[in-house]
């Protein structure tokens, strides 16, 4: 009995000295950010009670999306047996209003036969999203698709022809038409069709566990879905197709269905 006692109190204490990974996560995170984490030794992660993908040498990857509050609870499960769990505030922004005026009508409110097309056109797209490889292109950072002026942004709330509809799902650049786009990051093209209803020309690039970028109103599209590309490679031409009132690009930027803000991304930062 005592040699039992002595093996789990040295096991207590063995455990004790180990280092924590939750060290490792940050003390806070901001609405529409991303978390890219290295827990090695760890063999299971689970945000908020979903499992998410671990890497071969720990490469963990998740968000917090607009509306998030927090704190983001994250359980740990180590190779040795051990468990933690961690808690990551959220801090809160301002989200602005954007009035955008001039939108032909048909497309704020459209009638019944559109609605349905546009419910299957989006279906398409969470689809594309919901892809989970093990791929890693978006280790090395991320680049501008394009330089210009930022025309609207991430999370502010969108009023079309005054009426209010849900807030911008990414990152408006304005540039003229023809303008080419570039990857920011490798990946794998999941979905690329010329005339989507509200977006126009839409590109979705895989960037591995669960992150992806899109690309919206595009006037030309220059890659074919299951295509690979490399950071920097031209996916197709900034337009004004969709639901749209001037030529730009838009990028959004999701870990599956959660929404991120591209400003918020390694390599990023506001002009």
């Amino acid at each position: 009995m005592r040699g039992a006692l002595r093996t789990i109190a040295l096991l207590a204490l063995l455990f004790a000295a180990l280092p924590s990974l939750a060290a490792e996560l940050p003390s806070r995170i901001s609405q529409g950010g991303l978390v890219i984490a290295n827990l090695p030794g760890i063999a299971q992660v689970h945000v908020g009670g979903k499992a998410v993908r671990v890497g071969a040498n720990g490469t963990v990857v998740f968000g917090a999306g607009r509306d998030e509050h927090g704190p983001l609870t994250v359980n740990l499960a180590y190779r040795d047996g051990r468990q933690e769990t961690a808690r990551i505030a959220v801090t809160s922004r301002d989200w602005p209003v954007e009035r955008v005026d001039g939108v032909p009508p048909k497309t704020v409110n459209p009638p019944p036969d559109i609605a349905e097309r546009i419910k299957r056109e989006q279906a398409e797209v969470t689809a594309a999203r919901n892809r989970d490889d093990n791929r890693e292109d978006f280790l090395k950072g991320f680049i501008w698709p394009v330089q210009g002026r930022i025309s609207g942004r991430f999370g502010n709330q969108r009023i079309y022809n005054g009426d209010p509809k849900a807030p911008h799902s990414g990152m408006d650049i304005a540039v003229p038409t023809g303008t080419p786009i570039k990857a920011p990051a490798a990946g794998i093209v999941t979905f690329a069709k010329p005339d989507l209803y509200l977006t126009g020309g839409t590109v979705l690039l895989d960037h591995g566990f669960g992150l992806s970028s899109n690309f919206l109103h595009l006037s030309r599209l220059d890659v074919k879905a299951g295509q690979r590309v490399s950071q920097g490679d031209v996916i197709g031409a900034a337009g004004m197709t969709g639901r749209a009132t001037g030529p730009h690009v838009h990028w959004g930027f999701n870990w599956f269905g959660v929404r991120l803000d591209p400003l918020l991304l390694p390599g990023i930062a506001a002009p």
